[in-house]
């Protein structure tokens, strides 16, 4: 495919305009023109990037990549929150779905509009409406160009591994290099230098995760992104998850009655990192320790874990280290809770999806 671009604006013949053109000797300002090899026509792709500097022609390019302009556009109403907004025709957990996906996993999110929000949580929001919406092309024109580097390549990774199960195909168009490893697109254009580079066959970076027991003291940094407001877990041993020494992810274990297992529970991932796998292999890693007996008891136990969240039940059904073990769908009779606390008020009551996991006995020895 070999693309010709020519734009051409008004020639101005001002005093300012002429004396610009003298001093720095410029001529036919008002023309830009580009050309570009793109021999994608028979190849087999998903995902293509167009990267380089501002001005250096990456919209027009995306422009004529396809038969006609396929930039994405779209409006976002005031008056609903983004979960009413996105794909109304489709299913909830399908929504629930692309907006875990895309790393926007922040349930309170999910329940303001969209021009309320933070420019990350715009970014992934308009992720997860492409995805829900699954176009067979699209262009994406300057992509994580609004948010800070580590929500762009995380994004980046999210997306790309939600776009390839659509079927669709998407060219993204960046001036930032530095999500090209965590993107691993099917092709790449550089408008900076003309080369073309074909299927991208580099490792994404590894996340190396430091996982240290804690007690409470780290959950206030957390507790703003975990969607229930209760009281700490009795005599529970927190875990922080760091990367290069940031907190990333949260979760506390306690014992159910009898020490017969463990129990997982405020499991919270930070916003920017959500989307690239980390909370679930987290959870499985602290599952394990416990599995093998590496806790305060000294006792192997298996964890049994509970979450009303759509993408999280959804990832863990996936995951061959746990199994479904329970599903309900309204909370606890509140009389109930409060005998079992001794006090005058409960919790539930209300309705709520509950979904029970159990780690499953010997899975973290499975290759």
């Amino acid at each position: 495919m070999r693309l010709e671009i020519t734009h051409t604006s008004p020639e101005f013949d001002t005093y300012r305009s002429s004396r610009v053109q003298s001093l720095f000797n410029v001529e036919e300002a008002h023309q830009f023109t580009i050309s570009a090899d793109l021999p994608i026509e028979d190849m087999d792709w998903t995902l293509g990037l167009i990267v380089g500097p501002s001005g250096s022609g990456k919209t027009s390019l995306g422009a004529r990549v396809f038969s006609q302009d396929r930039r994405y556009q779209a409006a976002w109403p005031d008056d609903q929150p983004i979960i009413e907004a996105i794909a109304p025709e489709r299913a909830f957990d399908d929504v629930t779905a692309a907006l875990a996906a895309v790393g926007l996993g922040s349930v309170p999110a999910w329940l303001r509009p969209f021009h309320v929000l933070s420019n990350g949580e715009k970014f992934r929001a308009e992720l997860a409406r492409i995805i829900c919406e699954q176009p067979s092309e699209v262009v994406i024109d300057e992509f994580t160009s609004v948010v800070d580097r580590q929500i762009a390549r995380i994004g980046a990774l999210a997306f790309g591994k939600a776009w390839r199960r659509t079927g669709g195909r998407a060219v993204l168009l960046s001036c930032h290099y530095d999500i090209i490893d965590w993107l691993d697109p099917d092709w790449i254009y550089d408008t900076a230098t003309g080369a073309f580079t074909g299927r991208y066959l580099r490792r994404r970076p590894k996340i190396q995760l430091e996982i240290r027991e804690t007690n409470w003291r780290w959950w206030p940094h957390f507790e703003p992104h975990h969607y229930l407001k209760l009281p700490h877990m009795i005599a529970a041993t927190c875990y922080v998850g760091f990367v290069e020494g940031e907190p990333v992810a949260h979760v506390a274990f306690s014992t159910r009655p009898g020490m017969a297992e463990a129990r997982a529970c405020r499991l919270v991932v930070m916003p920017e990192w959500q989307g690239a796998g980390v909370g679930v292999r987290f959870l499985n890693a602290v599952c394990a320790q416990w599995r093998r007996g590496n806790n305060r008891y000294g006792k192997p136990l298996l964890t049994l874990f509970h979450t009303s969240h759509p993408g999280l039940a959804a990832a863990l059904r996936r995951d061959r280290m746990w199994a479904q073990v329970s599903a309900v769908l309204y909370g606890p009779g509140k009389q109930k809770s409060a005998l079992g606390r001794g006090m005058k008020t409960g919790y539930g009551g209300h309705l709520r999806a509950i979904q029970g996991f159990r780690y499953v006995e010997g899975a973290e020895d499975a290759p």
